[in-house]
């Protein structure tokens, strides 16, 4: 399996750290799981959505499996949800569920919805998905009185969420590419190809760095930036793009692409590039 720390956004971790400081996150955490909340929303998508499988939409059920393959990963349930917006979502943490809409493969292109589905399977790749969960049910209210008792937890919660996703971006470009990962943005933030496949995706991230002049500018442009998406579950589709792109410029984004495609071997405790031929890796000392 391919090891996170090639594809971690640094922003993502740092974020994680904050929000595991937090007092009391742990205590939460272990409430939520024993209250049952995970079974409600797996019993929710049972009850109101199809269950993909071998013999229920097989077309559909096997791109999630060929790219959980391809990141060695176990396929999560996924379930099929009439809803005319292109959108997927995972959830859960004893038992993962992953939930893709019908307007997902409506609107975009077959590489488009695999480059969100390989997106997804990152979540899953990276650990995300409890926490994911949590901040769900704590945005919709669904958690009840355990909702409270996480108000201090909601806003660092919600900030690590929306970094979160940029190291899913990061999953999703190399089982896709890069292109692939930037175009599906252009599609979701623009509309159809009639209308953006002319723009220049070049200056479409630049949009991403006066973004950040006016996020890192006066003290009460961060304020309003800061209030703006302080609730949002994702970050904003041109630094999503941005951070995409410089990644693809990486050593790291290299070698991470190579050892999907079956080029180099990593060790799976250190990650480090080692010989087919070692018995142990000579940069950690442990057996492969």
């Amino acid at each position: 399996m391919l090891p996170d720390s090639y594809f971690i956004h640094p922003e993502d971790q740092k974020a994680m750290n904050i929000m595991k400081a937090v007092p009391g996150f742990d205590i939460l955490v272990k409430k939520f799981m024993n209250v049952g909340y995970e079974t409600l929303l797996h019993g929710l998508n049972m009850a109101s959505k199809i269950r993909l499988s071998d013999t229920q939409l097989p077309e559909l059920y096997h791109r999630v499996t060929r790219i959980c393959n391809k990141f060695e990963i176990p396929c999560p349930e996924v379930y099929l949800e009439m809803s005319p917006f292109p959108n997927a979502g995972t959830y859960g943490d004893t038992q993962v569920f992953m939930s893709l809409t019908s307007g997902l493969f409506d609107y975009l292109d077959d590489d488009e919805i695999d480059s969100v589905i390989a997106h997804e399977c990152g979540h899953i790749l990276c650990h995300h998905v409890l926490y994911h969960t949590l901040a769900e049910l704590l945005r919709t209210g669904m958690i009840g009185l355990i909702g409270n008792l996480a108000e201090p937890l909601k806003l660092p919660l919600y900030y690590w969420e929306r970094k979160s996703e940029l190291s899913a971006d990061r999953a999703s470009a190399l089982a896709c590419g890069t292109d692939t990962v930037v175009r599906t943005q252009l599609r979701l933030a623009g509309g159809p190809k009639s209308l953006t496949g002319q723009v220049n995706i070049e200056e479409w991230a630049r949009q991403a760095e006066q973004y950040e002049e006016i996020r890192n500018g006066r003290t009460w442009d961060k304020l309003l930036q800061a209030a703006a998406v302080m609730s949002e579950d994702h970050p904003y589709a041109a630094v999503r793009v941005r951070e995409a792109l410089n990644w693809s410029k990486t050593e790291e984004y290299r070698i991470a692409r190579e050892y999907l495609e079956g080029k180099v071997n990593l060790c799976p405790h250190c990650g480090q590039r080692v010989d087919p031929s070692w018995a142990y890796c000579k940069h950690c000392g442990n057996k492969l």
